[in-house]
């Protein structure tokens, strides 16, 4: 069965309507039938069920008949990540960790960061899609790109960096097993400056190691993701 998000879905509702171009994609593109099972879910932790309405060849709805609630994580995971200069790899990343299983997402400003823009919207709406593909419940929120230091500045809770450098790490599984709330920052392709290694250990900041290879940007913060759900499992 498909999945379907409709965001201002409440669990009052008996009757759900989709816009004219989702309607259109159902009908036309789907070939979904007049009382054909749906499923939906508000991306919030609630999820819907029942049979399709089809008002004409360019409208149609839910009749609600269950309602669920889907248990929330035991924990939240954040990761502020550098965008890469090619943005299908920060897509790729956005997409395969909303399957996994993540929280919030920041795209963050570093000082050897290539790329300096980011079309959020276009982030979420990936996000989205991957909800709805990997049949899940929570939508992750994909905050605009950030500045370093003022998420930094930001964090409260458990928060680790994974870099590069020749310092004192320690591997992230060791480290976050007993965390709820965790953030973790990933840096661009140049890695992060010393300097802001620094910056973020004055904080308290947890230098982590997320294995013996380097790894690149997105394939460090799917590890990540990885590791925290396994843990967290």
């Amino acid at each position: 069965m498909q999945q379907f998000y409709h965001p201002d879905l409440h669990p009052e509702c008996d009757f759900a309507p989709f816009d004219r171009e989702e309607s259109k994609h159902i009908i036309k593109v789907l070939r979904k039938k007049h009382h054909d099972q749906i499923a939906l879910t508000d991306g919030n932790g609630k999820q819907y069920q029942g049979l399709l309405e089809v008002i004409d060849s360019k409208s149609c709805g839910v009749r609600i008949s269950k309602v669920t609630h889907v248990p929330a994580d035991n924990y939240q995971l954040h990761i502020a990540i550098a965008p890469t200069k090619n943005m299908d790899r920060l897509e790729w990343f956005v997409e395969k960790a909303t399957e996994i299983g993540i929280h919030k997402i920041t795209p963050i400003l570093c000082q050897q960061s290539e790329r300096k823009t980011v079309k959020t919207e276009r982030l979420q709406k990936i996000a989205v899609s991957a909800m709805k593909q990997s049949m899940g419940a929570y939508l992750p929120k994909i905050n605009p790109l950030t500045d370093y230091k003022k998420t930094l500045d930001s964090i409260k809770g458990f928060c680790a960096i994974a870099h590069c450098h020749k310092m004192p790490k320690t591997l992230l599984h060791q480290v976050s097993t007993l965390e709820n709330e965790i953030h973790v920052f990933i840096g661009p392709e140049g890695d992060f400056t010393e300097e802001e290694v620094s910056y973020a250990q004055a904080k308290s900041v947890i230098p982590v190691s997320l294995g013996h290879k380097r790894l690149r940007t997105e394939t460090a913060a799917l590890v990540t993701c990885q590791t925290i759900a396994l843990l967290h499992a």
